[in-house]
C-alpha cells in the first residue's frame, strides 16, 4: 500500500526503513562534485537500491539509472528519467523489444548474445561487458571475476573483431572497494591491455563497488585519475554506483519484543535479517547495530523468525534494554528493500522517509493482503 502521509511529531510503528535524505544528500553531493570535476557521468544500480520514492530527490545529482533486467530498465525508464543502461546475464530474445522502448544503452553479457540481438536494439547504443579477469573482492560470491565465471566477454580477439557492432563496454570488476591504489592498479591494466578497443569507442563503463563516497576515500585523486583516463581515449566514463549512493543514509528501526538469556543477553526485535536485511546473511556480515560501544550492556540483537542463525549481531548500551525499547540497524538502505521477503510471514517494514524539513513521510507499508497475494 503506497501512502504520502506526513508529519513532524508521528512515531511511526516499527519495524521500518528510515530513509534520510540529509544523510543521503552528503553522498550526493559528493557525486555531484566528482561529476562536475571529472567529466564523468554516474548512474544508479537499481540492483542495489529501487526504492523510487526517493528518485526525484536522487535525480538531480546523476545522470541516469543502470539495470539489471527489463523491469528494472522500465522501472528507471518511468520514475527517474535520464539516462537507461539495460543489462543483463542473458536478455531473452521476447524480451528486446520492450528494452527498446526504455533503453538509451543497452549492454550485452555475452559475444554470442550480441551477435544474435543486436540488430534488435540497432537505433540504440550498444556495449558489451568485458571481463577482465582480474577484480578486488573479499567474497568468491560476488567476484565477476571467479573461476568460470558467466560474467562478460574475456576473449580479446573476438570482442577486438565485433567491436564494429558496439559503441561502449562495460568493466564490473569491484566490490565495496575502497582501496584507491587498487583501483588504480587496475584501471591502469584495462588502459594498457585494451588500449586499441577503447580507442575504438565512444564510451566506457567502470561499473560499481567502488566506495567512493566514504570519509576516507580521496576523492579528489579520484577525479583526477577518472579524467586522465577519459582523456587518453577521449572517451565519456561512466560509473554505475549502488551502495555508494546510499551508503549509511538508512536506518531498520525495530522494537525490542523479548529478552532472554542463553549465557548472554539476547535482544529479540520485531524484524528478521533472513526477510529484512537478507545480504548480511549471504555474506555472513553482522549489521551496524546503534549503540555506545563504551555501553557496560552488552547484547545479542537477533530476528524473530525460527531460523537459528537469524541474528543481526552484537552491540553495547549504555543502559538495560526494555520491552518495547527501539533499536537501530544503521546503513540499512543496500540491497535491502530490493531482497526483503516474506519469509515465515513476519511482518514486511514500512518505508519511510526522513525529508530535509525533518517531517516524515511514509512511503509504502504492507498489510496481511501484501503477504496473501506473495504466493510464497
Amino acid at each position: 500500500m503506497l501512502s504520502r502521509a506526513t508529519a513532524k511529531n508521528m512515531k511511526p510503528t516499527t519495524p521500518y526503513y528510515l530513509i534520510d535524505e540529509q544523510k543521503l544528500r552528503k553522498n550526493l553531493e559528493k557525486i555531484q562534485w566528482l561529476r562536475e570535476s571529472s567529466g564523468v557521468k554516474v548512474v544508479l544500480a537499481l540492483k542495489c537500491f529501487s526504492t523510487w520514492p526517493v528518485f526525484k530527490f536522487i535525480e538531480p545529482y546523476m545522470d541516469g539509472t543502470t539495470s539489471s533486467s527489463v523491469y528494472e530498465a522500465r522501472l528507471g525508464y518511468e520514475e527517474f528519467g535520464k539516462e537507461v543502461h539495460a543489462y543483463s546475464v542473458a536478455f531473452a530474445t521476447d524480451e528486446m523489444a520492450e528494452v527498446g522502448q526504455y533503453a538509451n544503452k543497452v549492454i550485452f553479457n555475452s559475444l554470442s548474445q550480441l551477435d544474435a540481438l543486436h540488430a534488435k536494439v540497432a537505433h540504440l547504443d550498444i556495449g558489451l561487458r568485458i571481463n577482465p579477469q582480474v577484480s578486488y573482492s573479499d567474497f568468491v560470491l560476488a567476484d565477476p571475476a571467479r573461476p568460470y565465471s558467466r560474467l562478460g566477454a574475456n576473449n580479446y580477439p573476438q570482442i577486438l573483431a565485433a567491436a564494429e557492432h558496439i559503441s561502449g563496454v562495460m568493466f564490473h570488476y569491484n566490490c565495496e572497494n575502497d582501496n584507491f591504489d587498487n583501483f588504480c592498479t587496475l584501471l591502469d591494466n584495462i588502459a594498457e591491455q585494451y588500449q586499441a578497443l577503447l580507442a575504438q569507442l565512444s564510451w566506457v563503463s567502470l561499473g560499481g563497488g567502488i566506495d567512493f563516497t566514504a570519509e576516507h576515500y580521496p576523492l579528489e585523486k579520484f577525479s583526477q585519475k577518472l579524467k586522465a583516463f577519459s582523456e587518453r581515449f577521449g572517451i565519456q566514463v561512466y560509473l554505475e554506483p549502488g551502495e555508494a549512493v546510499i551508503t549509511e543514509s538508512t536506518d531498520l528501526v525495530t522494537s525490542v519484543l523479548d529478552i532472554v538469556h542463553n549465557e548472554v543477553n539476547i535482544a529479540i526485535v520485531d524484524s528478521s535479517i533472513e526477510a529484512h536485511m537478507l545480504d548480511l546473511l549471504i555474506y555472513q556480515e553482522p549489521a551496524a547495530i546503534q549503540g555506545d560501544a563504551q555501553g557496560n550492556h552488552h547484547y545479542v540483537i537477533a530476528g524473530n523468525s525460527c531460523l537459528a542463525g537469524d541474528i543481526f549481531g552484537e552491540a553495547k548500551f549504555t543502559h538495560s534494554l526494555q520491552i518495547g525499547d527501539r533499536v537501530h540497524i544503521e546503513d540499512a538502505g543496500g540491497y535491502s528493500m530490493v531482497k526483503m521477503n516474506w519469509f515465515n510471514g513476519v511482518k514486511m517494514p514500512a518505508i519511510i522517509i526522513k525529508k530535509l524539513d525533518s517531517s516524515l513521510e511514509i512511503a509504502k507499508t504492507f498489510a496481511y493482503q501484501d503477504f496473501k497475494c506473495n504466493f510464497g
